[in-house]
């Protein structure tokens, strides 16, 4: 827990991580995995938060890391994860890192047709394996999570079309290459624990349809995380076991991809009040050093999680909006009503801020802030906040 007197210690703006946090997620998720799998992986989707301090946390748990990229594959290598330990999905893989990984041990579920091409440029000298990546359709998988024109989904091979079959066909044909899983990965907006158990469902008659003998199911992630009046981790994991001993295939290894469900409640957001202003007769904006590009970097949420600190008292007004620091018009984050006013120095705590956030937020007028990590009472400075010399690395100002 972060308390007042480590939040009077840091620099604004500042990303805070609560390391025990951290490790209460992954000690919950991989504790439910135990109760209902004797094989199973829990992996860290990288892209969700790719701070280098927190991968190597998350690699001190032995939790794979799972990459969609070539530039994420040598992240993680370079923050020590043997090929063994990584899970490579997604269409951004290069042919180098494609190779590499099948070679190396990596899991590697394949996602678009030129890799099935690449296969071929495998030694024939060992027997390699690999996933396929099979479509998912919320509508045709899930009916009651169904939420309109984006239900079909431009990742993986169809079923529905010949994509499927003959990329299983093209596979067959290569003797040194063999099928070893299925990946599923797909997001419902409801994120509910039915729709993963329809998804299993749907990818078990897929492999008896085909009648496939795997080591694996890659289920991905979109989970919930540690959030009241939400599914559990155990909610989750009871639904993927019953699903898949419903079509007798419960030993197959059970493969996890979290990352929301890991990080969005262990990373917090630092701001201070640097001016307010009395724009209408009744109504202030509050300016913050910090802004929404760092805590909703789509800018669609409709509300946050957050703690007030004052440094004294003040008048209640009628509406103050809290706004951020760009020279964007709708950097406004929150709106307090009937509250105190608050003053230069007064800070705000936005909570829960983990997924996405961090990987997606801009390099628009300011750069990257400060990284804090927490460890009981130890503050450790994690990430320095870039400037200039960050930003112009690799560049050539004067030809």
């Amino acid at each position: 827990m972060i308390g007042k007197d480590i939040i009077q210690k840091l620099p604004s703006p500042s990303f805070i991580l609560d390391e025990e946090e951290l490790f209460r997620s992954i000690t919950g998720f991989t504790e439910a995995l135990k109760e209902f799998f004797s094989d199973f992986t829990l992996c860290y989707s990288v892209k969700t938060n790719a701070l280098p301090y927190l991968l190597n946390l998350v690699h001190s748990r032995d939790c794979f890391a799972e990459v969609v990229s070539a530039d994420e594959y040598h992240l993680a290598r370079q923050c020590g994860y043997r090929e063994s330990r990584i899970i490579y999905n997604g269409p951004m893989k290069n042919k180098k890192t494609f190779l590499e990984a099948v070679m190396g041990g990596a899991i590697v579920n394949i996602e678009t047709k030129r890799e099935l091409k690449w296969l071929e440029e495998l030694s024939k000298d060992n027997i390699y394996k690999v996933g396929l990546r099979l479509n998912i359709n919320i509508s045709r998988v899930s009916m009651e999570d169904a939420d309109g024109g984006q239900d079909n989904s431009r990742f993986g091979f169809s079923d529905e079309t010949s994509d499927f079959s003959d990329a299983l066909s093209v596979i067959k044909k290569l003797p040194n290459v063999q099928l070893s899983g299925i990946h599923i990965h797909r997001t419902a907006h409801s994120r509910s624990v039915r729709f993963y158990k329809h998804s299993i469902e749907y990818a078990c008659e897929i492999i008896r349809k085909y009648h496939l003998e795997l080591d694996y199911l890659d289920i991905g992630g979109g989970f919930f995380g540690i959030f009241p009046e939400k599914p559990t981790y155990r909610d989750y994991v009871c639904a993927f076991r019953e699903a898949l001993y419903g079509y007798g295939l419960d030993t197959l290894r059970v493969i996890v991809e979290p990352g929301n469900a890991l990080v969005a409640s262990c990373f917090h957001y630092l701001s201070e009040v640097i001016d307010v202003k009395h724009v209408e007769k009744e109504k202030w904006f509050v300016t913050t050093d910090g802004s929404r590009n760092d805590v909703d970097p789509f800018f669609r949420k409709q509300n946050y999680l957050y703690d007030l600190y004052a440094e004294k008292d003040s008048p209640s007004v009628n509406e103050q909006i809290v706004s951020g620091c760009t020279c964007l018009e709708n950097d406004r984050l929150f709106c307090i009503k009937n509250g105190p006013l608050l003053q230069l120095g007064d800070r705000i705590l936005y909570r829960n801020v983990g997924a996405y956030t961090m990987s997606l937020s801009p390099l628009f007028i300011r750069f990257f802030p400060c990284v804090f990590a927490v460890k009981k009472n130890e503050i450790i400075l994690v990430r320095g906040k870039w400037d200039a010399e960050e930003f112009l690395q690799k560049s050539i100002i004067n030809n």
